[in-house]
């Protein structure tokens, strides 16, 4: 009997379109246009002889018999996957990564010229979105998340927390002028606004009645559902944003943004390091998650020294080493 199966093809645009719930996100992570996914979408629905998508005004979203041939496609694409790693033998010297865009584009991609030059045999893919998924079934083998300690998924590793500062481009400090919140009147107020309506840090709302400005009245506002929009908008002058440190502390840096005002509060939210069960074995999965320790260790010691000054954090550091070479027994 010749068994009748869609063309894999068509369940791979079926799977992309069905994790986005978006035929042009489909399109661009497999490199084809939005008519061709919604052709293969189409075709497949027709092979099966039902809806696999409710398509709504600029939505989409999965009938009972899509999210059912969903779990059977995911799991069909993971095991063709995992047999062709095990048969081209090359999965020890590749990993997958995810996390959020502006994780990945403020503070993770900067840093990977470091790694590659440590590891150039290491094929690294970087999987940048602000939704949760499951490691297994996505096949991502390290994520790092960005939330409160209470919703850290379980064997999770705390790599740092952040501090929210006031940034903005050099010359907003000089025309019209920043040196106290109440000149916050004078500029434009970079708004963050994440697509699911959680505030991850401090709004300029709340930043305000803190600092006891509350109902200022800004030149304006412009509003980004990316953060790094917002970075991008502050570093061109577009107007002023706040920050968290780590995201910013570039940027710092190299001159692009200034912290004007000195006025630092605290946030709850710290960004966490899951390694999926199946991949932590793996030799470039090891080696990635020991750099990446590594770089959050001088992360955690930048902020320090940025926010309470490098003289004393080097008196402490050369303090507690030399209570630990107190403490080695003598040969």
């Amino acid at each position: 009997m010749q068994r009748q199966l869609p063309a894999l093809d068509l369940v791979r645009g079926f799977d992309a379109a069905a994790r986005h719930l978006s035929f042009t996100k489909a399109a661009v992570e497999l490199f084809l246009t939005q008519s061709a996914i919604s052709r293969q979408i189409k075709a497949l629905e027709e092979q099966l002889g039902v809806a696999l998508f409710q398509r709504r005004h600029r939505a989409l979203v999965l009938t009972e018999a899509g999210r059912h041939f969903h779990q059977a496609a995911t799991d069909a694409l993971r095991l063709l996957q995992e047999a062709t790693v095990r048969i081209r033998g090359g999965s020890a010297r590749r990993l997958t990564l995810s996390t959020t865009i502006g994780f990945a584009s403020l503070w993770l991609i900067p840093r990977l010229n470091d790694f590659r030059s440590q590891f150039p045999d290491i094929d690294i893919r970087i999987d940048a979105n602000n939704r949760l998924i499951d490691l297994a079934r996505e096949e991502v083998d390290i994520a790092i998340r960005y939330c409160t300690p209470d919703l850290a998924p379980t064997g999770a590793q705390r790599l740092f927390g952040e501090q929210v500062i006031v940034v903005c481009s050099p010359r907003l400090v000089a025309q019209p002028g920043l040196a106290a919140p109440a000149d916050l009147a004078r500029h434009v107020l970079l708004h963050y606004d994440r697509p699911d309506g959680v505030a991850p840090w401090s709004t300029w709302e709340v930043w305000l009645e803190v600092q006891g400005v509350a109902g200022l009245k800004p030149a304006g506002s412009l509003s980004f559902t990316a953060f790094d929009h917002l970075m991008q908008a502050a570093i061109n002058g577009q107007g002023v944003g706040l920050a968290p440190t780590p995201l910013a502390r570039r940027s710092l840096a190299e001159g692009k943004l200034v912290a004007p005002l000195k006025a630092v509060t605290g946030s709850a939210r710290a960004y966490y390091l899951l390694v999926e069960a199946g991949a932590a074995a793996r030799p470039s999965v090891r080696q990635f998650v020991a750099w990446l320790l590594k770089q959050a260790e001088e992360e955690n010691r930048a902020g320090v020294e940025q926010f309470y000054g490098r003289k004393r954090v080097r008196a402490a550091t050369a303090q507690q080493r030399r209570k630990g070479a107190r403490s080695q027994p003598r040969s």
